[in-house]
């Protein structure tokens, strides 16, 4: 029952869509009308400035952490379910009509509460992934592409180096971030995706 409610607990607070909220409450602007569409922080920067895309990445990354936290002082050892739950409350948000973002920014606070209250290992579970993330972005400029080496990285290097069963967690985070980023997928197939620093014409 413990589990259920935590899984409940994760879904509504991963559901409150923060792009979405600060889009129309300070500018006026449904994002979901613009760019990609999308209720995540990279379009959320598009739309209504950088500043605002890194506010609403914070945002996002805070709401699994923010679970696990309580999670985690109140029903330690569901941690790693309460955060997963936050993940696809934000992908089928209630709050917005199920259309949500892709679960990268929730990810990495979820990868984060991992370090701090599940594995208690921090190089394989956070810092390699967040690393992947950054030095993939320098080189291929998409944020789809790194977002998706960032989260696989995590999946082996928990699996093969840290923890069996949270590994397997995470290799389901990964597929699904992989899934929600299909059409990125076919883009960077294609050779059209978004490349951040480069305008569109």
């Amino acid at each position: 029952m413990k589990l259920v409610l935590w899984l409940l607990i994760g879904y509504l607070i991963g559901s409150i869509p923060w792009g979405l909220v600060i889009g129309k409450v300070f500018f006026h602007k449904d994002i979901r009308e613009y760019g990609s569409g999308n209720l995540g922080g990279t379009n959320a920067g598009r739309v209504l400035g950088t500043p605002i895309g890194f506010l609403v990445i914070f945002l996002d990354a805070s709401k699994a952490l923010l679970v696990m936290i309580l999670c985690h002082y109140v029903a330690a050892g569901y941690e790693q379910y309460a955060g997963l739950a936050v993940c696809l409350g934000h992908c089928f948000p209630v709050f917005a009509g199920f259309k949500g973002g892709k679960a990268v920014a929730c990810s990495y606070g979820y990868l984060l509460g991992l370090a701090l209250f599940v594995t208690n290992e921090w190089v394989f579970t956070f810092v390699v992934p967040l690393v992947s993330f950054f030095i993939c972005l320098a080189l291929c400029k998409m944020v789809s592409l790194s977002s998706l080496v960032g989260v696989s990285s995590a999946a082996i290097g928990i699996f093969f180096f840290v923890d069996k069963i949270t590994g397997l967690l995470v290799f389901c985070l990964a597929l699904f971030v992989i899934y929600r980023h299909r059409a990125n997928i076919d883009r960077i197939r294609k050779g059209t995706e978004s490349k951040i620093g480069k305008k569109k014409h």
